[in-house]
């Protein structure tokens, strides 16, 4: 084994191995990213590459790439004394040079393997990792100050794709640094606080939308380099939008030139098959308690929040990380050493993340897609919970969801599913998701859900957007939901953006403006989300399809909070002089009206205004008679005196 670099120029000594990756082994780390993969060297020592790699089972690594003629015997790498990681520096390694990892295993096959921790990779089919350096420099500072944290503040999320937002003019998928402004200027247009990327990690199957991750250092290469992609997020951060990122910690794919069998071992895999595998996916599964497996997760979350200034991770597939049964039968898997289904090593990863994440040197927040009933995952680890921020309610989605495409002469007998979401609404620290699996595999899109004609589509969705913006939690809508699209969300086009010369598509998308600017203008919809005093049944009348809450903002000094009242009347009735209880006499100003004419509505409402002077109702000290227009819902705030 060569001790030293090939071929080195004459005068030029290899600078030491650093102390930290001497160190490392199989303890706690999460700034794997440091020192792993192709680390460039110069400034202050020889100019070169340090290429750095865990593969303890191993009995050979080589660098090869193109400044060695991909020749296996040119860069042979150093086993670090006392340590499964393997290294080498050579002087010859260059920004922008491609290469690979030779790994031979214990019975001598050798692979090709792109570098786990390569920071840039290059485009399908080609699988080659790439000497990386960043010359980004970064301009949202006064972002990267103020940076809002969900809880207590505004939270409204545009969900993306971004091969297929929008394209080119001959259909060809527009990159990072391309679609930047474009993207900063509409969902600031639309006034969305977030921006929620579905998974820009390396993935050469688009069809995986990003879920399938090959490389989870390096951007997706057909979309740009990496600095393209920082580019798009300090766009983004300079418009006052934060950035969202999918991650996949649950599985990976199976490509040979991977992270599969890396070191000819089941290194990043668990070497259980019950555990290894995932049934439905035909992936890997993590082996979660592998130290090693736990830094490399770690230290890539961290990554992406340190190295690419992203304000959050949304974890994919949480469920599936939970449970040791999950899409499994009986006898497919093996209990927890307590008899148990649940994953305890998976669990114990996860909590480390979100004490990791939340910490003020990293400072950014987690969102968990969890579909199940597991307690307290958005409850601090310290108090016994995951420690989770957000909670997608894939509850409240399905039974909104289910409630909205009936008929209306039907959902007398489902109001229950309208209404249920309350009852846990703030058991967890709740987001409300229409994303962009439910516009997919024969579910039709958002529109084509609804009931009745086309009208009464528009109108259905119009009112489901202004129940949702209204509801305890936050919000995210996947893109093209503004749009009222009526096709399925496919990959491979951009969205139909010509729906916009059509006046009723149009209105869609001007009510989701409106309703975004006053969500994000009134803290009663935003302050006490996690508060059950901030929310209050006014009426349910089933019968009719009415419903109607209020929300209610902090109190302040004199005792005093601001509150909006939401009345829904989701039936094709007009319903003339309908009494609601009221928080408090007076005015009550119209503030939105999912029927208004501007939308493409009917324009029936309360001419700006109703009064509330009537006697009490519905718990409340007076009452309003109010017109509740079809298919509709209104929004009530107190006339300012």
């Amino acid at each position: 084994m060569a001790s030293g670099p090939s071929d080195p120029r004459p005068g030029t000594a290899a600078p030491p191995v650093p102390e930290r990756l001497a160190a490392l082994d199989d303890g706690y780390a999460t700034d794997l990213h440091r020192y792993l993969g192709a680390q460039v060297t110069g400034g202050e020592g020889p100019d070169g590459v340090r290429f750095s790699v865990w593969a303890p089972g191993a009995s050979r690594v080589a660098v090869v790439g193109d400044w060695n003629g991909w020749d296996e015997g040119g860069d042979p790498m150093d086993r670090v004394p006392d340590s499964p990681f393997w290294t080498r520096w050579t002087p010859h390694a260059r920004v922008g040079h491609r290469y690979k990892l030779a790994v031979t295993d214990h019975l001598g096959r050798t692979v090709l393997h792109a570098d786990p921790v390569a920071f840039q990779s290059e485009p399908a089919p080609d699988t080659a990792s790439i000497v990386h350096r960043s010359a980004h420099r970064w301009a949202d500072a006064a972002w990267m100050d103020r940076a809002p944290r969900p809880l207590g503040e505004p939270m409204s999320v545009y969900e993306v794709h971004l091969g297929s937002w929008r394209r080119t003019w001959d259909g060809a998928e527009r990159g990072f640094r391309d679609l930047a402004a474009d993207l900063a200027a509409y969902v600031t247009e639309l006034g969305f606080t977030h921006v929620e990327l579905l998974p820009v990690m390396g993935h050469p199957f688009g069809g995986s939308w990003g879920y399938q991750v090959t490389s989870y250092f390096a951007p997706e290469a057909r979309w740009g380099e990496p600095d393209d992609l920082r580019h798009l997020i300090d766009v983004l951060h300079q418009a006052g939008v934060g950035v969202i990122l999918d991650w996949v910690p649950a599985h990976f794919p199976k490509d040979e030139w991977a992270l599969g069998r890396f070191d000819g071992t089941p290194l990043y895999e668990d070497p259980d098959p019950q555990r290894g595998e995932h049934p439905d996916w035909g992936t890997y599964v993590f082996d979660f308690g592998r130290q090693g497996v736990r830094n490399f997760l770690l230290s890539n979350a961290r990554f992406w929040v340190e190295e690419f200034h992203v304000d959050a991770l949304r974890v994919d597939a949480v469920a599936s990380m939970l449970y040791l049964d999950y899409s499994r039968g009986p006898g497919e898997w093996t209990p927890n050493v307590a008899g148990g289904r649940e994953d305890l090593e998976a669990v114990e990863l996860i909590k480390g993340l979100n004490v990791l994440v939340h910490r003020e040197d990293v400072g950014a927040f987690t969102i968990a897609e969890e579909s199940t009933a597991w307690p307290g995952v958005t409850r601090p680890v310290d108090h016994g919970g995951l420690g989770f921020t957000l909670k997608w309610s894939l509850g409240w989605m399905h039974d909104t969801l289910d409630y909205f495409a009936r008929d209306p002469i039907h959902r007398k007998h489902h109001h229950h599913d309208l209404t249920f979401g309350v009852h846990y609404g703030f058991n967890e620290n709740f987001l409300l998701p229409l994303s962009h699996d439910e516009v997919v595999h024969g579910k039709r899109a958002l529109l084509t859900k609804m009931p009745g004609d086309r009208w009464q589509q528009l109108a259905n969705l119009r009112a489901l957007y202004a129940w949702m913006w209204a509801h305890p939690g936050k919000q995210l809508l996947f893109m093209g939901g503004e749009l009222a699209q009526a096709r399925e969300w496919n990959h491979d086009r951009q969205l139909d953006w010509d729906l916009l010369d059509d006046p009723g598509h149009r209105g869609v998308h001007d009510l989701v403006r409106d309703l975004n600017r006053a969500y994000t203008a009134r803290p009663a919809l935003w302050a006490c989300d996690v508060d059950p005093d901030g929310f209050t049944w006014l009426n349910n009348d089933a019968a009719i399809n009415v419903s109607a809450f209020a929300r209610r903002g902090p109190v302040d000094a004199d005792g005093r909070a601001e509150q909006l009242v939401c009345v829904a009347n989701l039936s094709p009735t007009v319903h003339y002089d309908h009494r609601v209880g009221m928080p408090g006499p007076g005015r009550w100003r119209e503030v939105l009206n999912t029927d208004a004419t501007s939308y493409d509505g009917s324009g029936v409402g309360n001419l700006g205004a109703v009064t509330a002077d009537g006697p009490p109702a519905h718990g409340q000290p007076t009452s309003a008679r109010l017109t509740l227009p079809p298919l509709a819902v209104v929004w009530f705030e107190p006339e300012a005196t």
